[in-house]
């Protein structure tokens, strides 16, 4: 038996000096990894970037990836929690507070408007500063996101703070139509959108399977926006004046601008292409993402018509103003939970699977509760609540969605270039 170990032995000397030509490594050199073999097998060497060199049946040599250098969309790559993915995650909901809750309190601002500073002015002309503000925050993300990718967020988030908090700050010394296309719409939604692709892309850089309940978690923030900010409104302007009652508003988002600059920062490596002039529309190259993206658009079209308009809708129905803010937080209140719950459903039965119910009962609410409303307060009470639940899921799976059509490291930009066609709805 002795004789047979040794004859083996000596076969496994005799193919490993016919494979390699006997060559030897000096100790210390070969990058650290061949200090003590004297020989190298040619189908386990490794390279110096972690690639895993191996030979095929013809003699060529076939390069794979090791676990040292991970594909940036493999699973173990992405953290999935932690201290610092949960302050990422604190980081966006702080900005999406700032940016949502303004967006989200949209009636309640037209409603007041509409029965003061722009009285003279139609309703219609009235919603084109709210209209705007809401297409510059989508449309300008189209270089934003290659921003986001090449530079990561922290110059990103501090100048969408800054324009914000001057927009609301300047918003109390608006009186004119033109002040408020300014100030409000072009200003402030320039602020948000320098906000609105890194509070929602940091947080792909660190969650992938949990994606869906992480954002859902951040994008609560709106819907908290949406209650508290009407009514800080519908308590202060009755007891202090517009001005002030405004830059209270103001100070408030000055509190969240600091966790925002504190805790939003991306992960993985700073995308190496170069500034364009023309934006980078690549991703439409994949048919799924131009058709998930068309569908965002016809969402979002028939979406924010309700947040919009309820409110003013209730005041044309006979309500008084308080009403119609108070119409907009239980609107807001019903949507927090749609936000976070289908997140942790999506994350277990399917992105797109969930969004597509959650959109099929907006229209049942629609339909079946708000068109028959007429001036009765108690259905549209039902309704604001049904279809805030139901229509809340929109901004927590939109970009999880989204991100399964795309790589980790250009999700900013793609993120940006979808909702920069959206931004025409």
């Amino acid at each position: 038996m002795t004789a047979t170990v040794a004859k083996n032995a000596e076969d496994t000397c005799l193919k490993t000096q016919d494979v390699c030509g006997n060559t030897s490594i000096p100790a210390g050199s070969g990058e650290g990894r061949f200090d003590n073999i004297g020989t190298i097998d040619e189908k386990n060497a490794t390279d110096a970037e972690g690639t895993s060199i191996s030979k095929t049946g013809d003699g060529a040599e076939e390069n794979k990836p090791t676990s040292q250098t991970p594909p940036e969309d493999d699973d173990d790559y992405f953290p999935e929690g932690g201290v610092q993915a949960w302050l990422v995650v604190f980081g966006s909901f702080s900005a999406m507070f700032m940016m949502f809750g303004i967006i989200n309190s949209t009636g309640s601002l037209q409603a007041y408007l509409i029965s003061n500073q722009l009285r003279e002015n139609p309703p219609e002309q009235v919603a084109w500063i709210f209209s705007l503000n809401l297409f510059m925050v989508f449309f300008c993300g189209i270089y934003i996101g290659g921003v986001f990718d090449a530079h990561g967020s922290r110059q990103l988030v501090a100048l969408g703070s800054f324009c914000l908090i001057l927009s609301i700050m300047l918003l109390s010394l608006c009186t004119e139509y033109w002040h408020f296309l300014l100030d409000y719409s072009i200003l402030g939604g320039i602020g948000g959108a320098l906000l609105y692709t890194p509070a929602y892309a940091a947080i792909g850089h660190f969650f992938k399977r949990r994606r869906g309940v992480a954002t859902g978690i951040a994008t609560t923030a709106g819907s908290i926006g949406g209650i508290v900010i009407p009514f800080l409104l519908q308590g202060l302007l009755p007891r202090i004046d517009y001005g002030w009652s405004v830059r209270i508003l103001g100070f408030l988002l000055l509190v969240f601008a600091i966790p925002a600059n504190l805790f939003i920062t991306a992960r993985l490596p700073p995308s190496k292409e170069s500034f364009r002039v023309f934006p980078d529309l690549t991703a439409f190259k994949n048919t799924s993402f131009a058709f998930c993206t068309f569908g965002i658009f016809l969402m979002e079209w028939g979406l924010f018509v309700a947040l919009a308009y309820l409110s003013s809708y209730v005041t044309e129905h006979g309500q008084d103003v308080s009403f119609g803010f108070t119409i907009n937080a239980l609107l807001n209140a019903g949507s927090f939970f749609g936000r976070w719950a289908p997140g942790i459903l999506a994350d277990k039965y399917g992105r797109f699977n969930v969004i597509i119910v959650t959109i099929a009962f907006c229209a049942i609410a629609v339909l079946g509760l708000w068109l028959p409303t007429g001036n009765s307060e108690a259905l549209v009470i039902v309704f604001a609540v049904t279809f805030g639940f139901v229509s809340g899921s929109n901004l927590g799976l939109i970009p999880v969605c989204l991100s399964q059509l795309c790589r980790a490291e250009h999700y900013g930009r793609d993120f940006a270039a979808a909702f920069t066609l959206v931004s025409f709805g």
